[in-house]
């Protein structure tokens, strides 16, 4: 498995686990932490794809 696939499947759960915990966080009715989560969620798909465009050139095996 290359890096950039690590990467792609890493940042994708990080994605889901981020805005998972952030509905959590706001139906427990915590929107601090909701909040948080949804901001971790959004700099998480930033970093995903400036990764993907800093290595367009290699394959995803």
């Amino acid at each position: 498995m290359s890096l950039k696939t690590f990467h792609l499947i890493f940042v994708t759960l990080l994605t889901a686990l981020s805005f998972g915990c952030a509905a959590w966080a706001f139906a427990t009715g915590s929107p601090v932490f909701g909040g948080i989560a949804v901001a971790a969620g959004i700099l998480v798909i930033i970093y995903g794809v400036y990764f993907l465009k800093k290595l367009k050139k290699i394959s995803y095996l």
